[in-house]
């Protein structure tokens, strides 16, 4: 039984885009390539709108580049390549979580009480002192991206601001809760990043609501890349 064919603009239809994309993505590697007819134009068939579908949903699961690699890898006959794409994309999302949740609880221990906020810059000795580690300690942080205290123009002493000495204070905070310097350095950006953190907590819903989004995404999109590879399998 001949396979049905389609033209570039029936399956942009189904996905409300121009016919010129199915055309750039047929171009770019994403789509199989068409066969032509007599007279040049392209013929689609079921693989190629199974292959269209698996694209358009990797696209909101793993990113553009994610998701023409996953593609471009399919058509190449590499599924492992393919899966590999999606895993790595899987475990940015883990990390991405497990970001939300330190930072989340730095939220609550910033919730709670906190030493008195300094009135001016604190040399190495005086923050060391008021946390109660040692200065190597703070340099370790700071090669870890942790803390970015300024240097005194003059002795070219490392000098701590308010603002770095909050974030020191989450560090040992952290620390104390086992936390790893990595991810105390990413929670610490998160924090600075959003001017404080009452400003923080009050994105942290819509935070997870978008990483939510992207988990779904990535459930619905596995099922369509998996209609594709049958599909292929089955021609």
């Amino acid at each position: 039984m001949p396979v049905k064919s389609q033209r570039p603009v029936d399956l942009a239809r189904e996905h409300g885009i121009s016919a010129q994309s199915v055309r750039n993505y047929e171009r770019d590697g994403v789509l199989p390539p068409a066969e032509r007819t007599a007279s040049g134009y392209r013929r689609y068939t079921p693989v190629h709108a199974a292959a269209l579908r698996a694209f358009l949903a990797l696209v909101p699961a793993h990113g553009y580049a994610v998701a023409g690699e996953v593609l471009r890898a399919v058509g190449a006959d590499d599924v492992d390549g393919a899966l590999r794409a999606v895993d790595a994309s899987h475990a940015q999302l883990l990390r991405d979580r497990e970001t939300l949740d330190g930072v989340a609880a730095a939220v609550a221990v910033l919730a709670g009480p906190l030493p008195p906020p300094v009135a001016g810059p604190l040399p190495i000795g005086a923050v060391a002192h008021r946390l109660g580690v040692r200065p190597a300690t703070l340099r370790k942080w700071e090669r870890a991206g942790i803390l970015t205290p300024e240097r005194d123009r003059a002795s070219r002493q490392r000098v701590y601001g308010p603002a770095d000495v909050r974030d020191a204070e989450l560090a040992h905070l952290l620390r104390r809760g086992g936390y790893l310097l990595a991810h105390i350095a990413a929670v610490v950006r998160q924090v600075r990043d959003a001017g404080g953190p009452e400003a923080l907590a009050d994105s942290l819903s819509a935070w997870r609501a978008r990483l939510t989004a992207r988990g779904r995404a990535m459930l619905f999109a596995a099922g369509r890349l998996d209609a594709y590879l049958r599909t292929r399998a089955e021609t």
